[in-house]
């Protein structure tokens, strides 16, 4: 079954950080590549899914001219909110996905770190709800620890399997790595970074 909230309340009330995605160099870069693996400079609508404290909400945020940070836990919610406070265009609501689906369209979503916590069903759900709001052209990356872990009902693969088998999705990026994968998707058609900037034609 999907995690339920109840489930990450007992981990935020255990340690305010509990994954140490602030401290741990293996986040830091692991993030730092996420933001990398960006294929536009700038994004006019952006929603992230799974904000958590809103480590990653942070380095997103100067990439987006709008931001809708979620998490599950009203914890998480807070620490994001002060963490994102005074930064403009950045919105942190709690939701539980993927019931909470935000209405309107995007031009970015990220899901990071989120999938594995979903019931196979759910995380269908997820995806489809995420293609359909993803506007033409626009990006989807997915992010997701490869390593099991027992209490989550999948692992990284199995959600990067389900993504990849959207037919509104075309990847455009896989970074490969025996601890994370970490693949870019276009909303129907993938154009390479320089055939969208001119390089090519």
């Amino acid at each position: 079954m999907t995690l339920p909230e109840s489930y990450f309340d007992r981990v935020y009330d255990a340690a305010r950080d509990p994954w140490s995605f602030e401290t741990r160099w293996y986040e830091r870069r692991k993030y730092a590549l996420t933001i990398a693996s960006l294929p536009k400079p700038r994004y006019l609508r952006c929603f992230e899914a799974g904000c958590s404290i809103g480590v990653l909400t942070s380095m997103l945020a100067p990439r987006c001219v709008s931001l809708l940070a979620a998490d599950i836990t009203a914890s998480s919610v807070v620490a994001t909110r002060q963490r994102l406070e005074g930064r403009p265009g950045v919105t942190v609501e709690q939701l539980t996905l993927p019931a909470d689906w935000p209405d309107g369209s995007f031009d970015l979503i990220v899901l990071s770190e989120i999938g594995y916590y979903l019931a196979k069903e759910d995380l269908d759900e997820l995806v489809t709800r995420a293609t359909e709001s993803l506007e033409a052209g626009g990006t989807l990356i997915a992010v997701h620890w490869r390593h099991g872990v027992a209490d989550y009902p999948l692992r990284g693969e199995d959600v990067h399997e389900v993504i990849e088998a959207s037919p509104y999705l075309e990847r455009l990026a896989r970074h490969d790595e025996e601890d994370f994968l970490l693949e870019v998707f276009a909303r129907d058609r993938a154009v390479s970074v320089a055939r969208a900037t001119g390089l090519l034609t």
